[in-house]
């Protein structure tokens, strides 16, 4: 080896070397990698992002021969793949803290599902509908988590976030940044929709009083060698990471708090809920020695705290915990403006908080009064501690009244102990009266100063001469000035005070004319773009080019805040202030851009829609006035010419029609390019057209073909999925069908016509039940739908199953009384082994078409497949006397099935009770035989009663037999309503 070489071998040897990152695969090969990386104190990769890596990889779909892009496949890797990453969140000890801060919501929503997944949690059931006390404590905590989750990234996604501009070399990654944006909205929107549901499971959870389990590393490798050992089956239910039940309820009274602070700004009675809930969170904090499991942040918890006190009225001047702010609070809440509380609030020792109480006092509305004691309480303060007065008091001291002016002197009063007050304090008192009488213009008030006890006393007779003196030169001197020199009290606040206040004015107005007034303000101070203030403007992106390409800044700030505020009141149903803001936007853009005007005009479209859509939602039945239909047709109609359009506002117009009957029109053509660029206009045409040709099967089938067609393509997995240049297909791709059908089901919430809705009812029970004809799901006119599917691997089954429960359960709120789909709604809880739900929704269905059964249930109604059901329903329940009674309203009594589950001694029916309801003495008979042979004597006797009443004697005419069973059906569903309604 040559010395060189030598040389360079020794300089490398002597560098630190870095070890190279650990590569996803690896964990794949080797169990026991990934235990030992999470044990190193500085592992690379961390774990958060070992999650990304593997659920990316487990997410990535596959190519077939053909070279077409499939869903990922469900095989060992990437089922190993997924359990990989929970094993990491499991060594994070399920933080939601660390996992929230390093994944992004889709990551995190696609984790949390994993783990509902491999928890065993009953797939298609709404987690309020589960009874955590009775499900196993891993399942239990499962269901808790994703709920936890749930309702802090609601909370979370509430708070104002920094916007960051991409850069040049980022251009590339803003489509992606796009999608990932869309994809967090859809599942926000999801999750807020589920809020409500969400507390009420973590409000159940905190019922249950005992110790609760989560998954770890081991019972995860257990669940991975047999899945029989899943949810802490093993060890007496003790397997996993033990939690105390005061530990999880101190972290979900944290989290319901949040959520219940951030619904007060709607809901008054909201902050007491919240309240309530931090302080059973800070007293289970006192319990804890050490908090092994609660991950929370405690100065936010005492932010939450004094703020829920402070906004419910809780608060106690004389409560010695109370921060200087509280203390005001409490003081302004109860009205009381003494000047000794405000002065002892004043003496703080803490500047800062000192200030801080000034300035939040300061913007308080309507509380002048408060705001001049406490800023003469502050000055006085200042005086006695040697500091410099604040431009606040100088600028109060201009044009004072006479009461401030005696509040501050007796303030002076109090602050200064004659007896016990040092010479220097006293000095200093001089000093500011010195300073009060040369600040004060008027003579009349210089003389309420000098006459005042306190000022005789301090000062000398000399000096009080000399003042006097001046003072009198000096009014002699101003009024000789015909303009008096301004003064330096007169001076404003600093610039940057002044645009922040202008801004938060900015962000509460409404009103348009102030918006564009604080606008020509903050332009002549700043030449910045404003309408970037606050992060939640949001308008839609079709419109942001058009808005941003406005030359004149102004103008454009003007536009853009007037559409965001409108677009904003018109989510919380605040249509007048829309009206307002719109109108004024419209007047704006109509002087200068036509295409801005022309995108004005529908928002304000959307806008009557919208407001009209409420009305009738909150019980009004006024048609909508024909200038609006006028409006509706005439944007259906609209020739697009280089325009941007909201897909949303074809959406409602579509919808608006469809809920107005107003078939024949939209079975009209409507021009290409908007049917292009927005399918739901489609969809309105193919739906009215069904509509309009029911209940002819016949004729109908043309377009029921090409309805069924569009519904395909929408729950059908797309296989255009483009890779990014790494040759990765992106995680962000992997859920499209579902993305496109909660976009769908979305629009299907719009729709309130009962036979539009019982089309798509029909269509998507079709769809459900085309390769599944045992667990079959009924509904009207399914004869006109396909029998068949060309394609069905290509079809997201669960994506169409939830659209089946989720679409009747919301026709069901508009008319709960409609029998089809009650029937519809129990059929689907049958197929799902929910027989309690369906027997429910079996009775309500026969319930609303006989009025409470005192009518015969129509045969229609309880055909014997429905009948057939129920019985099923009551045998899986353990309710073997409910199905013998059942048995004898099938067309044909099915004496087996009745005999079979008579002989069944484990039932959990009231038994003997129901024998009043039997009138088949067949079957009547066979329960004497049965008694007698188990020597159930006291049971035997009640059957013999019944058989005994002469209405079920086999010799009476057909007609009082007919009048004996039906009057026995009737009585033994009101029954059955009662148990299970």
């Amino acid at each position: 080896m040559s010395a060189e070489a030598v040389d360079r071998v020794a300089v490398s040897g002597s560098r630190p070397s870095t070890p190279p990152q650990t590569s996803w695969f690896e964990f794949l090969l080797d169990e026991m990698l990934l235990e030992n990386h999470l044990q190193k104190s500085h592992p690379d990769p961390v774990p958060v992002q070992l999650v990304i890596q593997f659920l990316e990889q487990a997410a990535k779909p596959s190519v077939n021969e053909q070279n077409q892009v499939q869903p990922p496949a469900d095989n060992r890797r990437n089922r190993t793949l997924k359990l990989l990453a929970l094993k990491v969140a499991a060594h994070l000890k399920w933080d939601l803290d660390v996992l929230e801060k390093g994944l992004t919501i889709p990551v995190l929503n696609m984790l949390l599902n994993e783990l509902l997944c491999v928890s065993k949690v009953p797939p298609g059931v709404k987690h309020v509908d589960l009874d955590l006390s009775t499900l196993p404590p891993t399942t239990a905590m499962a269901v808790i988590i994703y709920n936890r989750w749930a309702i802090r990234t609601i909370v979370l996604s509430s708070f104002p976030e920094k916007q960051t501009k991409p850069g040049p070399h980022q251009m590339n990654m803003l489509n992606v940044v796009q999608q990932e944006k869309e994809l967090t909205e859809n599942i926000l929107s999801v999750l807020k929709e589920q809020a409500a549901d969400s507390i009420m499971v973590l409000e159940g959870s905190l019922g249950l009083k005992k110790d609760f389990y989560i998954h770890t590393l081991r019972t995860l490798d257990l669940l991975a060698a047999d899945p029989s050992t899943a949810n802490g089956e093993t060890e007496s239910s003790t397997a996993g990471l033990r939690i105390s039940a005061d530990e999880l309820h101190c972290q979900v009274h944290y989290d319901l708090g949040g959520i219940f602070f951030q619904q007060g700004c709607s809901d008054q009675l909201a902050y007491e809920k919240a309240r309530e809930h931090f302080q059973q969170t800070r007293e289970l904090l006192l319990k804890f020695d050490l908090t092994l499991h609660v991950h929370l942040d405690e100065k936010r918890l005492a932010g939450y705290w004094n703020a829920c006190r402070a906004l419910t009225g809780a608060l106690d001047p004389s409560d010695t915990q109370l921060n200087p702010y509280g203390q005001i609070n409490s003081l302004i809440r109860t009205h009381n403006y003494q000047v000794s509380q405000l002065e002892n609030i004043t003496t703080t020792k803490k500047q800062q908080a000192k200030k801080q109480v000034s300035t939040n006092v300061d913007y308080a509305q309507g509380l002048d009064e408060v705001c001049h004691k406490l800023c003469v309480c502050n000055a006085v303060r200042d005086a006695l501690q040697g500091e410099v007065l604040s431009v606040r008091f100088h600028q109060l001291l201009h044009k004072p009244r006479k009461h401030v002016v005696d509040f501050m002197l007796e303030v002076c009063t109090r602050s200064l102990d004659k007896d016990r007050s040092s010479e220097t304090s006293k000095r200093k008192m001089v000093i500011f009266l010195k300073t009060l009488c040369e600040s004060l213009a008027e003579p009349h008030l210089v003389f309420v100063v000098t006459a005042h006890k306190l000022f005789t006393e301090l000062l000398k007779e000399e000096d009080r001469k000399i003042l006097v003196e001046q003072m009198r030169k000096r009014s002699a001197t101003v009024n000789l000035c015909a303009k008096p020199l301004p003064s330096f009290y007169d001076i404003p606040a600093a610039a940057s005070v002044n645009i922040g206040q202008l801004e938060q004015q900015l962000i509460l107005c409404l009103d348009a004319r102030r918006i564009r007034q604080i606008l020509i303000e903050l332009h002549s101070m700043a030449e910045r773009p404003f309408w970037r203030v606050n992060n939640k403007w949001e308008v839609p992106p079709d419109y942001i080019n058009v808005i941003l390409n406005i030359k004149d800044n102004l103008t454009k700030d003007l536009v853009y805040i007037l559409m965001a505020k409108g677009l904003h009141c018109i989510t919380v149903k605040d249509f007048a202030h829309t009206r307002q803001l719109f109108s004024a936007c419209l007047e704006l853009v109509t002087e200068f851009s036509p295409k801005l005007r022309q995108v004005m005009l529908n928002e304000m479209l959307l806008l009557e829609v919208r407001a009209h859509e409420t009305g009738v939602a909150e019980g009004s039945n006024v048609r909508p006035p024909p200038d609006l239909v006028s409006r509706v047709r005439g944007y259906l109609e609209m020739r697009i010419h280089d325009l941007p359009l909201r897909q949303i506002v074809g959406e409602e117009c579509v919808a608006f029609m469809l809920n107005w009957r107003e078939n024949e029109y939209l079975t009209l053509q409507v021009p290409q390019q908007l049917v292009m660029n927005n399918p739901y206009i489609k969809l309105g045409q193919l739906l009215a057209s069904t509509c309009k040709e029911l209940p002819g099967p016949k004729e109908s089938r043309r377009t029921a073909k090409e309805l069924w067609e569009v519904v395909v393509q929408i729950c059908s997995v797309s296989n255009q999925h483009k890779r990014n240049s790494d040759g990765r297909v992106s995680l962000i791709k992997q859920r499209e069908s579902s993305m496109g059908i909660l976009r769908f089901i979305t629009f299907i919430k719009k729709l309130r016509e009962p036979l539009v809705l019982t089309t798509l009812i029909s269509l998507f029970v079709r769809f459900h039940s085309i390769d599944d004809i045992v667990n079959e799901v009924t509904a009207e006119y399914l004869a006109i739908w396909p029998s068949t599917l060309a394609n069905m691997q290509a079809v997201d089954v669960e994506a169409v199953a939830v659209t089946v429960k989720e679409l009747v359960t919301y026709a069901l709120t508009l008319n709960p009384n409609n029998q089809s789909w009650l029937i519809t709604q129990a059929d689907i809880y049958f197929v799902t082994n929910q027989y309690s739900a369906a027997l429910h929704f079996y009775l309500q269905a026969g319930a609303v078409c006989s009025d409470f059964f005192t009518k015969a249930v129509a045969p229609d109604v309880y055909t014997d497949q429905v009948l057939k059901r129920m019985i099923k329903c009551c045998s899986m329940l353990n309710c073997h006397t409910q199905v013998a009674v059942l048995c004898q309203f099938l067309r044909e009594v099915d004496y087996m099935t009745a005999f079979k589950a008579l002989q069944e001694q484990n039932s959990h029916d009231a038994m003997d009770s129901f024998y009043d309801y039997i009138w088949d003495v067949t079957i009547l008979e066979y329960l004497t035989h049965i008694h007698h042979k188990r020597g159930e004597s006291e049971k035997r006797q009640i059957a013999i009663k019944a058989i005994g009443q002469t209405e079920l004697n086999a010799s009476n005419p057909e007609e009082v037999l007919q009048l004996a069973a039906q009057k026995r059906k009737k009585k033994f569903l009101q029954a059955m309503a009662k148990l299970y309604f």
